[in-house]
């Protein structure tokens, strides 16, 4: 198949890994995959003209890169998008994410960077609002739930106390009659401005945003007005779009951490679905995503250290829209571990303090202060 040398500057392109048996085969899916996700009608009845011309995917690049494994980049008309995130995201992978053999591995935004400016606040931003100049964000999540409100701030303030600089809820709380929303923010934005006030520092506090779809606006208004700095914001089960919505509002103003439930089945195939990069990197920072929330390397969830590492470097990839955004890999994070955390994430990553953090009940501070100087230590060796 004749291929271009490069996209063109007036379109956008999304590269796949595609499983063949041979190059013509591989030809095949790519023309298949561009049918698919623009027109959606046999090739023989695509109308001449405009459609044709425009807004037809087209198929740069069809490449080999192993044993029955291609490559190709298509590209796309923002005339076949415009500029809404979510038809973004199906003209990406839409009808093409239901079959297999194809999987999702990059996205140049190309002319829909304007559209698409990313990230609110970034690693930059964010530093300077917690007043962090360098080093990793330690970021203890606030759980379990069946917590009363309460004892969740009681378990904040220690953290924010002992030198959190985010504290961040749970995504398991939303809300529950033993914590409601709004009752949790309450006191938790209390209890971490309380500590704020005897430490002088600045602990940011994000809130995981809960509640039917129609109390989403009022309750991230609500967060702000009452202690909350920042929110946690599901995409796999609210939409990307949300993500959007909140990180543009310019009235909220507010950072948006982004969490990985429900998203584990579009990443988890070696042959369908998105790369590891592409949608826990990539696509959220085109969301607005300021920090990226994902399962780290020799936990419970099966990540390898290539697919994190793939991850890191997309939230900070210089290429990507909008400023570079935390990379925050959940799990291994302990005082024992600082040093090759660091050494493999670097000191732009929020790195996320779980359940092994409840083990020091009412000492929570003094471990936060145990991992601190075990962070200066490896800063500075």
């Amino acid at each position: 198949m004749a291929v271009s040398a490069s996209v063109p500057a007036d379109r956008f392109s999304v590269t796949y890994r595609v499983f063949a048996e041979s190059q013509q085969e591989a030809d095949d899916r790519a023309l298949g995959i561009a049918l698919e996700q623009t027109v959606e009608i046999p090739r023989d009845v695509v109308p001449a003209g405009f459609v044709e011309d425009t807004v037809l995917g087209r198929v740069e690049t069809v490449s080999q890169t192993g044993e029955g494994v291609f490559e190709t980049v298509i590209s796309y008309s923002p005339e076949s998008t415009g500029t809404e995130l979510p038809q973004l995201l199906n003209v990406l992978m839409g009808n093409t994410s239901i079959q297999t053999g194809v999987k999702a591995i990059g996205l140049d935004l190309g002319p829909l960077k304007s559209a698409h400016p990313g990230a609110r606040y970034g690693i930059e931003g964010l530093r300077q609002m917690g007043g962090v100049p360098r080093g990793p964000l330690l970021t203890p999540v606030i759980k379990p739930q069946g917590s009363s409100a309460q004892r969740l701030a009681d378990i904040s303030y220690l953290c924010a106390a002992g030198g959190a600089h985010i504290i961040k809820e749970d995504h398991g709380l939303t809300d529950q009659p033993c914590a409601p929303f709004r009752e949790r923010v309450l006191r938790i934005g209390e209890a971490v401005a309380k500590a704020n006030a005897e430490t002088g520092r600045k602990t940011l506090y994000f809130a995981n945003l809960a509640g039917h779809t129609e109390d989403l606006s009022e309750n991230a208004t609500f967060a702000k007005e009452n202690g909350a700095h920042g929110l946690l914001i599901m995409p796999g089960l609210f939409g990307f779009d949300l993500v959007r919505r909140i990180a543009r509002d310019d009235q909220l103003a507010m950072p948006v951490m982004t969490h990985p439930s429900f998203l584990g089945p579009y990443v988890l195939s070696k042959d369908t679905g998105l790369s590891h990069g592409l949608l826990f990197g990539t696509l959220q920072r085109v969301g607005g995503s300021d920090i990226s929330v994902f399962p780290n390397v020799g936990g419970r969830f099966g990540f390898t250290a290539d697919e994190c590492l793939s991850i890191a470097d997309a939230c900070r990839d210089a290429s990507a829209p909008g400023p570079g955004i935390f990379p925050s890999p959940g799990g291994g994070m302990s005082v024992e571990r600082a040093t090759d955390m660091i050494e493999m994430y670097g000191e732009d990553a929020a790195f996320l303090l779980g359940g092994n953090l409840l083990r020091y009940g009412d000492q929570i501070g003094e471990a936060m202060a145990k991992l601190h100087e075990a962070i200066d230590n490896s800063l500075t060796a």
